[in-house]
């Protein structure tokens, strides 16, 4: 079976997928303290992911009173299978879990501090507005600049350029990126199981069903909304541009505490 080309893709959006792909901060990561640097700032990715997965079940399914049916029975199709799998997925223990709470374990499991992510989870649910929570919270500037950009294109951005920031931005880039992860693995598998193991179930499905499922969606909405391919094509690239932002200070964080070997398995008091 094949598929139209992709309209959105272009050679810089090419360009910067792959740079994800093989990024140095993969290779950088060497020992159990590299890890736990690395998963205090990704853990914050893993949740503002779902704020993208909300915003467009929301506008491709009928989350409001009387129900509706969907417009459109296939991507309320794709966004409500890609919620089960992160809201409600199975863990290793086959118990059903978020991937959130999921990374939050395998964080445990290796010792990486939590306390930042969860005073900003606690002051949200405290009903401290978002903005100010972002603010608030302990972490480098280039994390929250991250989270922010996220947020702005879920809350602010349009039906399509949500989707170009959830799937261009996440999803069509993950299996790859993940895989390069595990490619250039410093530390024996068995060192971290559960962090494999969300690895490995994101490669499994983002690439085997999500990924080319939600490309062919982007098509067909894009031929439904005339003149909407720039901007989509624009979310699509500052997610992407985004991401990289936050893997580069990542990598410079990582360095900065190798090079002081600073303890990380207690609260990583970040700097700007």
């Amino acid at each position: 079976m094949t598929h139209d080309p992709d309209p959105v893709l272009d050679p810089e959006i090419l360009t910067l997928r792959e740079g994800l792909e093989r990024h140095p901060l993969f290779a950088a990561i060497r020992t159990p303290a590299d890890l736990r640097v690395f998963m205090q700032v990704h853990v914050f990715a893993v949740w503002d992911f779902m704020s993208l997965a909300k915003r467009l079940q929301r506008d491709l399914t009928c989350v409001d009173l009387p129900w509706l049916p969907p417009r459109d029975p296939a991507a309320a199709r794709l966004i409500n299978e890609i919620i089960l799998a992160e809201e409600s997925d199975l863990g290793p223990d086959g118990a059903a879990a978020s991937h959130l709470d999921m990374y939050l374990g395998a964080m445990r499991e290796v010792g990486a501090s939590s306390t930042v992510f969860r005073e900003l989870i606690s002051d949200l649910r405290a009903g401290t507005p978002l903005d100010a929570a972002i603010q608030r919270a302990e972490m480098p500037s280039f994390i929250r600049a991250f989270v922010t950009s996220t947020m702005n294109a879920a809350i602010n951005g349009s039906t399509l350029e949500a989707m170009a920031s959830f799937f261009y931005g996440r999803e069509n880039v993950i299996p790859a990126m993940f895989q390069g992860l595990l490619d250039e693995w410093g530390l024996a598998t068995d060192a971290a199981p559960q962090f494999v193991y969300y690895l490995q179930r994101h490669i499994q499905l983002d690439g085997d069903a999500h990924g080319p499922a939600a490309s062919q969606l982007v098509g067909n909405l894009l031929q439904r909304t005339p003149g909407a391919l720039g901007s989509t094509r624009r979310a699509a690239i500052e997610a992407l541009r985004s991401r990289h932002q936050l893997w580069d200070g990542t990598l410079r964080l990582l360095r900065e505490q190798q090079a002081t070997a600073k303890p990380t398995s207690g609260a990583l008091r970040y700097t700007a």
